[in-house]
C-alpha cells in the first residue's frame, strides 16, 4: 500500500463529498499523492476524519476526471500523466489565458481589485503555510474571477476546465522555496499590470507563469 500523505482531517460541509473530492484532487495534481500509488476509501476515510461513504464517492468522480482508477477488491490507484498529455494542456493554455488576461488590462472595473488582491493574498498564505490544498483553491478562485471580466462565459468554464486537468507533479516537493514564493508573488504582479493598463506585461506574465507547469510544478529548473 501507498506511504503516508498530509492530508489533513476535513470539516463539517454541507457538502463533505465535494471537500473530500477537492482534497484529494490537490494531493493528486500537486504529486503529493503519486501515480501508482494505491488507496483505499477506509484508509483516507480515517485519516480524513470521515466515514468510507464521501471519499469513496469521492474518488468515483475522480476516476471519471482520470485521476485514479479502479482496483477491484483494493481500492484506488492514481494515474499517470505523460509529458506530452502535460505540454499538449500547456500549449492550449497558451493559446487561451495570456491573450484572454491581456485584453482585460484597464478594463476590470476598479471596484473589482479588492476582492481580486484579497484572492491572491489567499494564494501567497497558502505559500506561506505550506497548505497545497489551500493555495491550489485559492489559485482557481483567483483566475476564474479574473477570466469572468472577460465576459465569456464559455471561454471561463473551458480555462477552468484546463486548469483543472493540469497535474503539478513537482508542487509538493516546492513547498517552502523561493520558486513557489515566486509563482505566489506573481498573482500580485499580475493585477498591477491589469491595474495600470499594461496590457503586453500581463499577457507576458502569463505565458511566463503558465509556462511554471513544465518547469518548477514538474520538478524541472527554468531558465533566467
Amino acid at each position: 500500500m501507498a506511504r503516508e500523505t498530509s492530508v489533513t482531517p476535513i470539516r463539517p460541509s454541507s457538502s463533505l463529498r465535494e471537500r473530500v473530492e477537492a482534497a484529494l484532487a490537490a494531493a493528486i495534481r500537486s504529486g503529493e499523492m503519486k501515480p501508482g500509488e494505491l488507496f483505499s476509501a477506509p484508509t483516507l476515510a480515517a485519516r480524513f476524519a470521515v466515514s468510507a461513504t464521501p471519499v469513496r464517492e469521492a474518488m468515483l468522480n475522480l476516476e471519471k476526471r482520470g485521476f485514479v482508477e479502479i482496483v477491484r477488491n483494493k481500492g484506488f490507484r492514481v494515474t499517470g500523466v505523460s509529458d506530452q498529455d502535460l505540454q499538449d494542456i500547456v500549449d492550449i493554455r497558451q493559446l487561451l489565458e495570456p491573450p484572454t488576461v491581456g485584453a482585460l488590462a484597464g478594463r476590470i472595473p476598479a471596484e473589482s481589485y479588492g476582492h481580486l488582491r484579497d484572492l491572491a493574498g489567499r494564494i501567497v498564505d497558502g505559500a506561506v503555510r505550506g497548505s497545497l490544498a489551500d493555495y491550489l483553491e485559492a489559485d482557481a478562485d483567483f483566475h476564474a474571477a479574473v477570466t469572468s471580466h472577460a465576459g465569456n462565459p464559455r471561454l471561463s468554464a473551458l480555462i477552468t476546465e484546463l486548469r483543472a486537468q493540469t497535474r503539478l507533479p513537482g508542487l509538493a516537493d516546492l513547498l517552502a522555496t523561493e520558486e513557489l514564493a515566486a509563482s505566489a508573488d506573481e498573482h500580485l504582479e499580475l493585477l498591477d499590470l491589469l491595474e495600470a493598463g499594461d496590457g503586453e506585461g500581463a499577457e507576458r506574465l502569463m505565458h511566463r507563469h503558465i509556462a511554471h507547469i513544465i518547469g518548477w510544478w514538474a520538478g524541472r529548473p527554468e531558465a533566467e
